[in-house]
């Protein structure tokens, strides 16, 4: 019985071997022919070469807040919904009114589902969160979907949104959510 066993453990070893030899074949026919060749290193850029590495424009801003929250960038025109753990869940581009709300941290205080706004437009899902001299300012959405550009004319407050961001917004921004306003 001994005789037998040595038998079977010797061809299920010659097979291994054989497999493993066929697997190794198989990789190096389908290696890339640059594999193993030394790389040709780039030259150094130097500052004054290479041009200066611009920051991502969708990234969220450090110092903006902790926890979930609504962060609004005046300079950028953007907005992020930060869920748990600082994570980005939307970030999008928006149309600012004529009147901004200062650098510092708010609260949603009020929302309308469907209003006129004051520059005559019936936008949808409407977070509010500060008031300047009188002007209410919050997010919308028109619900023609159009973001121009604010009649200057007009106190406006309202930072209008695309009708799906406004809708994410108005999701996410619930009574009491945080909002940051940001440079």
């Amino acid at each position: 019985m001994a005789r037998s066993s040595s038998g079977f453990v010797a061809a299920l070893t010659a097979s291994a071997v054989a497999a493993v030899g066929f697997l190794a074949y198989q990789a190096s026919a389908n290696a890339p022919d640059t594999l193993g060749k030394a790389k040709t290193k780039a030259p150094a850029a130097t500052a004054s070469r290479s041009p200066a590495r611009k920051a991502d424009p969708a990234a969220l801003p450090a110092d903006s807040g902790r926890g979930e929250r609504v962060v609004y960038s005046l300079r950028a025109d953007r907005v992020w919904l930060v869920g748990t753990g600082g994570k980005t869940r939307r970030t999008y581009k928006v149309m600012p009114g004529t009147v901004d709300p200062a650098v510092g941290k708010y609260t949603v205080t009020s929302r309308s589902g469907h209003v006129t706004g004051t520059d005559g437009v019936p936008i949808e899902h409407v977070v509010r969160f500060d008031s300047v001299s009188g002007v209410a300012v919050g997010f919308s959405a028109a619900v023609d979907g159009s973001t121009p550009e604010p009649d200057s004319s007009k106190k406006t407050g309202g930072i209008r949104e695309s009708r799906a961001d406004g809708r994410a917004m108005w999701e996410f921004a619930t009574y009491g959510r945080q909002i940051v306003v940001v440079p």
